[in-house]
């Protein structure tokens, strides 16, 4: 089965893309993909300048990566967990301690340390999640629903942090299904419908070409979304009955 078929785009230093589309259109795919986790796949990829069938490890040491559901290593402790994975990372002791307690600190979780990830609630294992994604310093940021459990503080912060992310130089791939934080945040958008990229551009471009005032319009007539209230309406009737 074809999943993704003739996908291209570009995410250069300083720019924030946001990869949109419905359910199983092909976001994690597409991930994966340049994370060199599928390397069997017809055309080609880069990333760093690096390809993802012949140098995955090249590209996971330039890549901080933050999956939409943590995968983290539940029997450690936080602290624990990101000295394993700054080492993984060969990163010296001292300089895994301060970068981990200071993100920590700004995203007020310094005092869950010592505590075991499984003992978290989804908002805090995102936070570290996070935190181990950024811990190497990455010049590349492959975001997949990185607000994901947040609360609404947390998000505002993640927000600012990946705007001065880009701003500091670094490229990042930002998948989410939220509209209006992708509208404000990512500098382009991609819109993926059905394993193609439909539509990218900037929001001003895609709102002109679509004559839509918001990204969600243009997500909706983009993908197809239709007789959104008559459907929505069937759900209140089936209720009713």
């Amino acid at each position: 089965n074809v999943v993704l078929d003739g996908i291209d785009f570009q995410v250069g230093p300083g720019e924030i893309l946001g990869y949109v589309g419905p359910n199983g259109a092909g976001k994690s795919t597409t991930v994966r993909v340049l994370l060199g986790l599928l390397p069997e796949y017809e055309g080609e990829a880069r990333v760093a300048g690096f390809d993802p069938k012949q140098n995955a490890l090249e590209i996971k040491r330039r890549v901080g990566y933050v999956a939409e559901n943590a995968i983290l290593y539940e029997s450690l402790t936080v602290a624990e967990h990101l000295l394993f994975v700054g080492r993984m990372h060969e990163l010296d002791d001292a300089t895994i301690e301060r970068r981990a307690t200071q993100c920590l600190a700004a995203l007020e979780l310094d005092g869950r340390l010592g505590a075991r990830i499984s003992s978290l609630s989804k908002g805090m294992r995102q936070k570290v999640l996070l935190t181990a994604a950024l811990l190497h310093a990455p010049p590349i940021l492959l975001l997949d629903e990185p607000m994901s459990g947040l609360d609404v503080h947390s998000q505002i912060l993640v927000k600012e942090v990946v705007r001065q992310l880009a701003q500091s130089g670094r490229a990042v791939l930002f998948s989410s299904h939220v509209m209006d934080v992708v509208e404000r945040l990512c500098t382009r958008v991609a819109i993926l419908s059905g394993g193609r990229i439909a539509v990218q551009g900037t929001f001003e471009e895609l709102a002109a070409s679509q004559s839509r005032d918001t990204l969600e319009n243009v997500f909706a007539s983009v993908t197809g979304a239709r007789d959104t209230q008559a459907r929505a309406a069937s759900i209140v009737e089936a209720l009713a009955t």
